[in-house]
């Protein structure tokens, strides 16, 4: 994911696993074999209160180079949108702000924080509410290759990127976001819970066909061959 003389843009929610990625990769930058620069950056959404603050603050106690971008993305698309679209939009401004980031200070990569439970309910939100059969890669080269989008926990859990935010001694910032507790990913992070309770080897049955798909044995939408 990463090569010698890339610099690096992580993008920091304040949330648990933005906060453990910002601190893992400033601690890789110090012993690998290869030399990269790193900054973090937080995006502000605009909602009242000091959780800009809280996130800078954990920030600071990472020691690595850092951005504060003040905006009201999020309030906007929370007074102007219902529940659905306005979570869409919300996530595309944001997107579209890391982007131009990015590209302003010349970064070949973004950091983001999404793990393997992500990754699983990517995948059941994209069937369930989009129709097709996709999820989040640890690795998405953008605009011809001038841009990739890593994930370097996308193999670990949940629960061992909280053990490795406890080892750092990391404090999450809660999400001030009105809906942060009520978006369609948490509603499919509440029922797949259910579901891998009942059996805990669902969850890896699930994360290996993602790299098992039998294309084969699937519909074609040209309807070829019925």
């Amino acid at each position: 994911m990463l090569k010698d003389g890339d610099k690096v843009l992580v993008a920091v929610s304040g949330g648990v696993d933005s906060l453990a990625l910002a601190w893992v990769l400033s601690l890789w930058e110090k012993k690998a074999p290869i030399h990269y620069d790193l900054m973090a950056v937080h995006l502000d959404m605009g909602f009242d209160g000091d959780s800009h603050q809280k996130v800078e603050k954990e920030i600071q106690k990472i020691d690595v180079p850092y951005k504060i971008e003040r905006t009201s993305i999020g309030i906007d698309a929370y007074k102007k949108s219902d529940r659905e679209s306005g979570c869409f939009n919300c996530a595309k401004q944001r997107r579209k702000l890391l982007f131009d980031i990015a590209r302003a200070g010349n970064f070949s990569k973004i950091a983001l924080g999404h793990h393997k439970d992500d990754i699983i309910e990517t995948f059941f939100l994209n069937i369930f509410y989009s129709g097709n059969i996709s999820t989040m890669v640890p690795k998405q080269v953008l605009f011809n290759g001038d841009l990739a989008l890593i994930r370097p926990f996308a193999f670990l859990e949940k629960t061992h990127v909280i053990e490795i935010a406890n080892a750092a001694g990391i404090i999450p910032v809660k999400n001030p976001c009105p809906m942060a507790d009520q978006s369609k990913r948490e509603d499919m992070r509440t029922f797949l819970a259910t579901l891998f309770e009942q059996n805990p080897s669902f969850k890896s049955n699930v994360f290996a066909s993602l790299s098992n798909v039998r294309s084969d044995y699937l519909l074609n939408s040209t309807k070829k061959g019925i």
